[in-house]
C-alpha cells in the first residue's frame, strides 16, 4: 500500500491528489511504526526467555522465532503424485497429513533439545520433499509466507528454499533461547549455555553459506554475520563467568589470567557493536541490542582495568617472589608501556606501581560511567533492574578502590593507562549443525528409491507385460540395485513383442511392489511361479540418459542353480583406442540358434549369487540443487 501511494505521489502533478496521498502516507507510516514497536517488544526484547532463577548476571540476547502462515500441501502433492508418478494419490493422504502435522508443530517448538530435534526432522523431510515433488523447471503452486524476525515484513514465495532457510533460522534462534534460559549460577548451566550459543552460531553460519540472496532482512548475509558474532561473544562471556564462578582469588597470576580473559570479552563485544553500526545492518538491528553490546564492551573493559589495578596496588614484589615470572606475566598484558616506565622497574618501585595502578582505576571508572550513561539512553535497558544493579555495583567497587589509594600525588601523575592485550585460553568457535544425528524416514518412502523416483526424472505410466516362458527362458536379464532394470533383451522374445524395452524398470511382479527389491529378490519372484505366465509392470525413463547399473543376472527356468550375478568392470568401456582389442563374443546371445549354448555356458554356480546388493542409504541432501538462491 505504501509503495503504491509513493508511486502515485511521484507520478501526479495534481496538488489536491498529492495532499490526499501525503495524508494517507502519514497514517500508513504511523501504523507501520506502531506495529514495528509492538513486534520489537514481543520478539526482540532482551528480557524474554531469560533464566527464571534469581541471578546477578547481565542478560543475554535471544533471537525470536520467525512466524509463518499455514500451508496446505494436499492438492499440489496429490496432483504431482498422479501426474508424475502415475500412482493413486489417495493412497498417500496419510503421508501428506503427517508432513503438514510436522510443519504445524514446528511453528511452536518447545525450548529444549526435543524442539531442536523436531525442527531438524522437518528440515530433513524438506530435503526429501524437494527432490520428490519440486522439479527445478517449474513451481508447484505452494505459497510459503514467512515474517521477518526483526521488522515483521512478510515474504511470500513459491520456493521451497525459503521454507528451508526459515527453518534453519529458527533452529539457530531456538538454540539462543536455550542458551539464555540456562542457569548461569552453576558450572553445568554455563557449559550448556556456551554449547548452545556455539551451536546457534554454527547453524546461522551454515545458513549464511548455504542460502545466499535470501529475500528477508533477518537472513541477509550481513545480518547473519552480525548474529554469528553476537552469539560467539555471548559464548565468550559465559566462558569468563565460568572461570570466575568459584571466586576470583586476589593472587598475582590469577588476576593476570582474569585480566586477559575479561579483556577478550570486552574486545569481542566491541567488534559486535562496530558490526551492528555498519550499513545495511544498522537500519534493522534492534536499538536495544546495539546499546547492550556497547554497554558490555565498556563494562568488561572496565573490569580488565580494575583487575590490573588490583595487581599493581595490592601485590608488592616480595623477596621470595619470582621477579622473572612476574615481569613476563605483566609484560604480556601490554602492547606498550608508557614512556619512562619499565615493567621490572614498576614491579620494584612502589611509587610507580601506585601511579600506574591508579591510572588503570581512573580508566575503569571512566568506562563504568560510560556504560551507565549508555544504559540510561535506552528505555528498554533502563528498565532492566539486574543490569542496572550489576553496572552500579562494579562502578562503586572501582570508586572505593580508588578512594583507598593515597591522593597527595594525584596532581603530579600524568600517566595514561595503556590498553590491555586480550587473550583467552578457551577458544570459542562455531559448532556446525550435525543433521546426521537426527534419524528420519522419508514420509514418501513408498514411491521408491529417491535416486530413481525423483522430480528431476520423468517416467512413462506403468505398462503391464505378460511374461511367457520360452524353452525355460525369459528372454532378458536383470541388472541394477533397486529397482531392477531389463538388460540384454532378446528382440524376438514374447516380452519384447508385448512392449518390453531395454532399460525398463520393473516396479511390480504379479501383485507385489518391487521398487525396493534387488536383483535376487526379483529373481526369486520369477522362480516362485515356475513356468506359469506372470504379469509384471514396467516403466520407461523419458530422459535421454537413463542411469546405468553395474549389477546383472540371468535366469533360466527349470534349471537348478542357474541364476547368477555378473559384475561388469567400469574399465571395459575405457579400452585404449590405439590398441587393437581382441574380438569378444557378447556375454549373452539370445538368437534362436544359440539359446541352448547360452543357457549352458552362462550359468555360474549359485555360490556367486549371495544376498541382494546392500543398498546405500540416500541422504536428503544428495540431490539438492547447487543453486541456493531464493530469487
Amino acid at each position: 500500500m505504501r509503495a503504491g501511494a509513493e508511486n502515485l505521489l511521484r507520478a501526479t502533478n495534481n496538488n489536491k491528489v498529492r495532499e490526499q496521498v501525503l495524508l494517507e502516507l502519514s497514517f500508513v507510516n504511523s501504523d507501520l511504526q506502531i506495529l514495528k514497536e509492538e513486534l520489537e517488544g514481543l520478539n526482540i526484547s532482551v528480557e524474554v526467555y531469560q533464566n527464571t532463577e534469581e541471578t546477578f548476571s547481565i542478560p543475554l540476547v535471544p533471537l525470536g522465532l520467525k512466524e509463518t502462515k499455514e500451508v496446505d500441501f494436499t492438492l499440489p502433492l496429490k496432483d504431482f503424485i498422479l501426474e508424475h508418478y502415475s500412482e493413486d494419490s489417495s493412497e498417500y493422504e496419510d503421508e501428506i497429513a503427517d508432513l503438514m502435522d510436522l510443519r504445524q508443530a514446528c511453528r511452536t517448538p518447545s525450548r529444549d533439545e526435543a524442539g531442536i530435534e523436531m525442527l531438524i526432522s522437518y528440515f530433513l523431510q524438506l530435503g526429501y520433499v524437494e527432490n520428490r515433488f519440486f522439479p527445478p523447471t517449474r513451481h508447484m503452486g505452494v505459497l510459503f509466507t514467512w515474517y521477518d524476525s526483526f521488522t515483521g515484513v512478510p515474504v511470500c514465495q513459491q520456493n521451497l528454499l525459503l521454507e528451508k532457510a526459515s527453518i534453519l533460522f529458527n533452529i539457530g534462534a531456538l538454540y539462543t533461547q536455550i542458551g539464555t534460559r540456562c542457569n548461569r549460577q552453576t558450572q553445568a548451566g554455563l557449559e550448556n549455555a556456551v554449547d548452545a550459543f556455539q551451536r546457534a552460531a554454527g547453524v546461522l553460519s551454515y545458513l549464511k553459506e548455504t542460502f545466499t540472496h535470501t529475500p528477508s532482512y533477518d537472513m541477509s548475509p550481513a545480518m547473519l554475520n552480525v548474529l554469528v558474532k553476537m552469539m560467539l561473544a555471548q559464548a565468550q562471556e559465559c566462558v569468563f563467568e565460568q572461570i570466575g564462578l568459584p571466586g576470583i582469588r586476589n593472587e598475582f597470576f590469577t588476576l593476570v589470567k582474569m585480566t586477559q580473559e575479561v579483556a577478550k570479552v570486552g574486545e569481542v563485544y566491541m567488534l559486535v557493536n562496530t558490526a551492528m553500526n555498519q550499513e545495511p545492518v544498522k537500519e534493522n538491528i534492534p536499538y536495544s541490542w546495539s546499546k547492550l553490546a556497547q554497554i558490555k564492551s565498556d563494562h568488561y573493559k572496565a573490569l580488565a582495568h580494575y583487575f590490573i589495578a588490583t595487581i599493581l596496588c595490592d601485590h608488592e614484589l616480595q623477596s621470595g617472589d619470582d621477579e622473572d615470572q612476574q615481569e613476563k606475566a605483566l609484560s604480556q598484558l601490554y602492547d606498550y608501556i608508557p614512556e619512562g616506565l619499565m615493567v621490572l622497574t614498576v614491579l620494584k618501585d612502589k611509587v610507580q606501581r601506585k601511579q600506574l595502578g591508579k591510572a588503570h582505576l581512573r580508566k575503569a571508572i571512566v568506562c563504568h560511567e560510560e556504560a551507565l550513561r549508555v544504559c540510561g539512553l535506552c528505555k528498554k535497558l533502563r528498565n532492566i533492574d539486574v543490569l542496572q544493579e550489576v553496572l552500579t555495583a562494579a562502578h562503586k567497587r572501582s570508586l572505593l578502590k580508588y578512594a583507598q589509594q593515597e591522593t597527595e600525588d594525584d596532581f603530579l601523575s600524568l600517566i595514561q593507562a595503556p590498553d590491555i592485550l586480550p587473550k583467552t585460553e578457551h577458544r570459542i568457535e562455531t559448532i556446525a549443525p550435525q543433521f546426521s544425528k537426527v534419524k528420519v524416514k522419508d514420509f514418501f518412502h513408498r514411491l521408491g528409491p529417491l535416486t530413481v523416483f525423483s522430480a528431476k526424472q520423468r517416467w512413462t505410466a506403468p505398462r503391464t507385460i505378460r511374461i511367457q516362458h520360452e524353452a525355460g527362458e525369459l528372454g532378458f536379464s536383470l541388472k541394477g540395485g533397486s529397482p531392477v532394470q531389463i538388460y540384454c533383451l532378446d528382440p524376438v522374445c514374447s516380452a519384447a513383442s508385448m512392449g518390453l524395452k531395454e532399460g525398463d524398470y520393473i516396479v511390480s511382479v504379479g501383485d507385489v511392489d518391487c521398487k525396493w527389491l534387488g536383483v535376487n529378490e526379483v529373481l526369486e519372484k520369477f522362480k516362485s511361479v515356475g513356468e506359469q505366465p506372470i504379469e509384471i509392470e514396467v516403466i520407461s525413463c523419458q530422459d535421454t540418459a537413463a542411469s546405468m547399473h553395474s549389477k546383472s543376472a540371468t535366469y533360466s527356468v527349470g534349471m537348478q542353480k542357474t541364476y547368477s550375478l555378473i559384475c561388469l568392470a567400469m574399465e571395459d568401456d575405457k579400452i585404449d583406442q590405439t590398441k587393437k582389442a581382441p574380438l569378444k563374443l557378447p556375454f549373452l546371445s539370445w538368437g534362436t540358434k544359440n539359446r541352448q549354448k547360452a543357457a549352458s555356458t552362462l550359468c555360474l554356480p549359485s555360490a556367486v549369487a549371495g544376498t541382494s546388493q546392500i543398498k546405500k542409504k540416500l541422504s536428503p541432501f544428495t540431490l539438492l540443487n547447487t543453486e541456493s538462491s531464493l530469487y
